[in-house]
């Protein structure tokens, strides 16, 4: 039974007094415990799509034409004739959504589990103390750790895959007969990808729900979808049944993304980028190359080492200010790294990753244990000297909105840390550089002057990327640089990050909760679990045979889908 559709749907910013088109004649239908796939790249039109059916586009959006039809009880609404009023009975009751970026999405100055007790106390008039109940049974449906502590954490005091699972939480409170999940699993390790996958099948099946799912994972599309939807600059190129799609792509924009994507059976040199499927007819372009990068010979020199690092946060004090109850974000932890190695880092979400990343970098100190830089202890470093260790040694965050600051242009962003450290001595060289790294990671040069809000959620980790290299490191620290980006730009920068490190002899630590792209970046790969070291291995080793059960795990949670 069909319970949406949309017909002829567009979508046209008004800038300047000129309407520019973004959707064009979208055009699609979902039925009863249907779930539509859809996919393309960052600003295809994925997420205004979505945002359109629940009517919340930007202001300076208008819709000229088209319909989108809500069935109910034999009634058909057209939503884009209600009113503001009339729309609150249909958004959350009726349709619901999880959005991509949970910081963002999160109030961070009110606790999560009253976040989530809010909704329910709204639209269905609970009282406290049973919205609190039924927000801690979602907690523990959703596979958050401790729901108790959780709803009493604000959202800064969760990891990033804790921050989406109560936006889920949050989403299908009200049991909504429509939930759009706009990448739900973008921030999440696999294992736990896997599970709220499960997850939201269960409550579509118990609840008969039907879900529209956005993702740039074809692997995560491939198994949850009953329908894919392909969108490329605001249109439709490709919509159909899943195995039809996959299995035998008809447009060249499709086969591309199939393509893109790293697997874990081989490992090219270079990944294919989407524009050789577009701009050529010769199709046979994935020519698996062996990737062949040794690390370590007679001759390497380890850049960095780490021993018995640890890292200890007080949960619970007495009435003195002693530490009573003690949590090991990171414990003993001792590791060498070798010049223009890359070494992958991979563990679930609270494993200490971001952590021992920002010990690294000196955002946070260590505890216990000693980090050596090219033969230098950290903790010895003067004001000055930790100053100079910070141009060699830069960090690519994993939340690219928040680490922007929205006040200054992305030009200038990019420009700041060439002004603090004096790379450049003119503002002409500056920008020239700017205008260098823009296009190195596909931005345009007119993308100088806009602001992070004006940008995608993967256009955004794009700047934070080329503001990291701007002052030529020796180091990178990459924590899930590329998990917000579509398939097709990740290959392009992935492709980039290998010709930097090949060019200027770069060393990364690449954090990531995507197995298949660690596996290709890596010469080795650490895994982590609750703070500690589980085993550490040459990639293609770690991967045929693993160690422990708890990698092997890891690795069956990878979601893979079938070669074209």
């Amino acid at each position: 039974m069909k319970i949406l559709e949309v017909n002829n749907l567009s979508l046209s910013f008004i800038q300047d007094k000129c309407a520019i088109d973004i959707l064009k004649n979208i055009s699609f239908s979902l039925n009863s415990s249907q779930t539509l796939g859809i996919v393309g790249e960052s600003g295809s039109g994925k997420s205004l799509t979505a945002l359109s059916i629940i009517k919340l586009i930007p202001q300076n959006a208008t819709i000229p034409n088209g319909n989108i039809f809500f069935f109910e009880n034999e009634v058909k609404t057209d939503l884009l004739l209600l009113s503001e009023k009339e729309m609150l009975n249909y958004r959350g009751k009726n349709i619901s959504m999880i959005f991509q970026e949970p910081m963002t999405s999160l109030n961070p100055s009110i606790k999560c589990g009253l976040q989530v007790a809010e909704v329910l106390i709204n639209h269905l008039s609970c009282k406290k103390r049973i919205a609190k109940e039924k927000v801690l049974e979602l907690f523990d449906e959703v596979k958050l750790p401790t729901p108790s502590r959780i709803f009493n954490s604000y959202p800064h005091e969760l990891s990033g895959g804790q921050r989406q699972r109560v936006m889920i939480a949050m989403a299908i409170a009200l049991k909504p007969i429509i939930l759009i999940a706009d990448e739900p699993t973008t921030a999440l390790d696999v294992t736990v990808q896997k599970s709220i996958i499960e997850l939201l099948k269960q409550i579509q099946q118990k609840y008969k729900m039907s879900i529209i799912f956005i993702s740039h994972d074809l692997g995560i599309i491939s198994q949850v979808a009953d329908n894919i939807l392909v969108m490329h600059k605001g249109t439709v190129v490709e919509y159909g049944k899943t195995t039809d799609v996959l299995t035998n792509p008809k447009d060249n924009y499709t086969k591309g993304l199939l393509k893109c994507r790293p697997t874990r059976n081989s490992k090219p040199y270079r990944l294919p980028i989407l524009s050789d499927f577009l701009n050529s007819s010769d199709l046979n372009i994935s020519k698996v190359i062996s990737k062949v990068q040794p690390y370590k010979n007679e001759n390497s020199q380890v850049i960095l080492s780490v021993d018995s690092l640890s890292k200890i946060y007080s949960l619970k004090k007495n009435l003195f200010g002693n530490s009573i109850k003690d949590f090991f974000a990171a414990e003993e932890i001792s590791f060498n790294v070798y010049k223009g190695e890359t070494l992958g880092l991979v563990g679930e979400s609270g494993s200490g990753k971001s952590t021992l990343g920002r010990m690294i970098c000196q955002l946070i100190f260590s505890d216990a244990g000693y980090i050596n830089f090219k033969g230098q202890n950290l903790k010895d470093l003067n004001k000055k000297q930790l100053k100079e260790f910070h141009q060699k040694l830069q960090i690519i965050f994993q939340d690219p909105y928040s680490s922007l600051n929205p006040k200054i242009s992305i030009g200038e962003a990019i420009m700041e840390p060439m002004m603090v450290h004096n790379s450049y001595s003119t503002e002409k060289e500056r920008k020239k550089k700017t205008y260098e790294l823009l296009e190195k990671v596909r931005l345009s040069e007119d993308s100088f002057n806009k602001y992070p809000h004006e940008f995608s959620g993967g256009q955004r980790q794009r700047i934070v990327i080329a503001r990291a290299l701007a002052l030529q490191p020796e180091f990178v620290i990459c924590d899930e640089s590329v998990s917000a980006l579509d398939v097709s730009v990740q290959a392009e920068i992935l492709n980039l990050l290998n010709d930097l490190k090949d060019e200027f002899g770069l060393t990364y630590i690449f954090i990531s909760h995507d197995l298949s792209v660690v596996k290709y970046m890596s010469d080795r790969v650490m895994v982590l679990n609750e703070g500690k070291l589980v085993e550490i291995n040459d990639a293609d080793k770690l991967y045929n045979s693993p160690a422990s059960e708890y990698t092997k795990n890891l690795i069956d949670s990878i979601a893979d889908i079938k070669e074209i």
